[in-house]
């Protein structure tokens, strides 16, 4: 289990020219010449509105066609979006890519961001639970963090369709407690509301939201991925992606963190996740321009770009983050099975 959670990682999108949870202004298919993509929660922020658009000249400068964004504030608006047709494209987790795929089997993964060696060896990020730095105490046994004493919390989840705020914890929490015999029949669907595990569930709409629910002191515990904050916070002690680490909300921080400026969390868990996948339906979407997609995805100019990879000192907001040979991959959908397999 262990060995599937490390293969088993996950990345986070919606946007401009719509209202939050909009359709967008012309659903896919209605004009040859236009091209929507749908954006989750957590990309949906005005703080990436130029990383965004950034990514739609990438896509307009392959297929000589307009990109109209959909932003929203809900994961399941994306999905349905990308799986019926009203997008073209979309930015999402895997587990997000999967449910789209399996309500529509046109949709197919187009590429994902590798990791610093420039392949998908270690494009992953990274599962985290968290909770309010000075109660950090309470999950630790001896000088090691364990989640043994989150049962009976309040708890933040990001949505049921997320892999790294919902799909990758849950399922490392049921196989943590399964091994004991009071929960030894625990299920994943026994985390989705209090009363079985958790004292009493939350869930953010995004990222960011789940983070916010535990530094305004919402929930005890919370989810979220590393990817999804990282514009916002940074490493205060410890070592970056480990237990013990704790992180600062920046100053000068984008809502809805701009509340909170200053208040720290102590990570007790981390778990890689695949990294998420820019998804295409192909219905919609031409076999012509799926591989001029492709390829410029896959480009050195893109890879190149600092408004799409931002460099690690850089002081603008984006998507991803160059730290070493960072690129986007062209992958297959066999490629998210690791994911899938937590299901079964």
């Amino acid at each position: 289990m262990i060995a599937v959670l490390f293969l088993a990682s996950v990345v986070t999108g919606c946007s401009d020219g719509a209202s939050p949870g909009a359709t967008g202004s012309a659903s896919a298919g209605e004009a040859d010449d236009t091209l929507t993509i749908a954006w989750y929660p957590n990309e949906s922020g005005a703080e990436l509105k130029n990383a965004r658009d950034e990514i739609a000249n990438v896509i307009e400068e392959a297929t000589g066609k307009t990109v109209e964004h959909q932003t929203t504030t809900d994961y399941i608006i994306a999905i349905e979006a990308l799986a019926n047709g009203q997008a073209d494209l979309a930015f999402m987790g895997a587990q997000g890519y999967i449910e789209a795929h399996n309500k529509n089997e046109s949709v197919a993964p187009l590429v994902v961001p590798s990791g610093e060696s420039g392949t998908l060896d270690d494009a992953v990020y990274h599962s985290w639970l968290a909770v309010k730095k000075g109660s950090e105490g309470e999950y630790q046994d001896g000088d090691k963090y364990t989640i043994d004493h989150i049962v009976g919390k309040t708890f933040s989840f990001v949505s049921n369709s997320s892999t790294s705020g919902f799909k990758v914890p849950s399922d490392s929490i049921v196989s943590y407690f399964s091994e004991k015999e009071e929960y030894k029949d625990l299920t994943p669907e026994d985390l989705l509301e209090g009363g079985k595990f958790f004292r009493e569930v939350l869930y953010g709409g995004s990222h960011q939201g789940s983070a916010v629910n535990l530094l305004t002191d919402k929930v005890d515990v919370a989810a979220f991925c590393d990817t999804c904050v990282d514009n916002y916070i940074e490493l205060a002690e410890g070592e970056a992606n480990t237990p013990g680490a704790v992180y600062s909300v920046k100053g000068g921080a984008a809502e809805p963190f701009d509340a909170v400026v200053g208040e720290q969390f102590v990570l007790i868990s981390v778990t890689p996740v695949l990294n998420a996948p820019f998804a295409v339906n192909t219905e919609t979407v031409s076999e012509a321009d799926r591989k001029a997609l492709v390829e410029a995805f896959t480009s050195d100019e893109v890879a190149n770009n600092e408004n799409i990879f931002v460099p690690e000192d850089g002081d603008r907001e984006g998507l991803f983050t160059k730290t070493g040979d960072e690129r986007f991959v062209e992958v297959e959908d066999s490629w998210f099975d690791p994911i899938r397999e937590l299901s079964n």
